[in-house]
């Protein structure tokens, strides 16, 4: 999932950012409003969670949700906000907010509400390819009905190649979608393609380097 966190305390942000990431999701940061209403300006802004503090600099964050909603009715928006009056959660709530958290928080609190706003709002939660399958809101995978555990990097990664199965997948874009753009060159994804290869059933499940093209992942039909 695309995750878009619009938040300017640096020090919250990082450890968020960590967070979310580490669950798998891609995440962009925006620190101030200005930016963040110009980002989601289009409703092709291909974010699917926006995680949206209100107390920014330039455009406040009920400004920003007061113009993404003119447009863009769906897209679920957390506001997470050190504002305790009533009236601002309200305006929020009024204005199309899907969920109110206020700091400080509980990190475990913000991932089972990043889950569930996820789940209710995502149209497909589940993809499969032959005896795998993968529910996209927690990244939890089966493997003919039964929980197929993964070390986290493996995990992102068999959930970048399922998003893609059927076409190849080149590096840059495993670091970009299954590593959320933390350094890694050639070599450790290499590493990481091949530890899932050993994990696999080879026989129902392919996972094929094409040269010059990436990585294939293949199933069943």
């Amino acid at each position: 999932m695309k995750l878009l966190l619009v938040e300017d305390d640096a020090l919250l942000a990082d450890s968020l950012l960590e967070l979310l990431r580490g669950g798998g999701h891609r995440v962009e940061h925006l620190n101030d409003g200005d930016t963040a209403l110009a980002r989601l300006a289009s409703a092709e802004h291909g974010v699917d969670l926006i995680l949206l503090d209100l107390n920014l600099p330039g455009t406040g964050g009920l400004e920003v949700l007061e113009a993404l909603r003119q447009h863009d009715p769906e897209t679920p928006v957390l506001i997470l906000t050190a504002r305790g009056a009533v009236e601002d959660r309200v305006r929020g709530l009024d204005l199309g907010a899907d969920d109110y958290l206020g700091k400080p928080f509980s990190l475990d609190e913000l991932e089972a509400r990043v889950r569930a706003l996820l789940r209710r709002h995502s149209r497909t939660t589940r993809l499969s390819l032959g005896p795998l399958e993968l529910d996209v809101t927690t990244l939890g995978f089966t493997l003919d009905g039964d929980p197929f555990p993964l070390p986290p990097r493996e995990q992102r990664l068999l959930a970048c190649l399922l998003r893609h199965a059927g076409e190849p997948v080149d590096k840059s874009r495993l670091a970009e979608q299954a590593f959320s753009g933390e350094p890694m060159g050639d070599n450790a994804i290499e590493v990481y393609v091949h530890r899932l290869r050993k994990r696999l059933p080879a026989e129902r499940l392919a996972l094929r380097t094409v040269r010059g093209l990436g990585y294939l992942l293949e199933g069943d039909p």
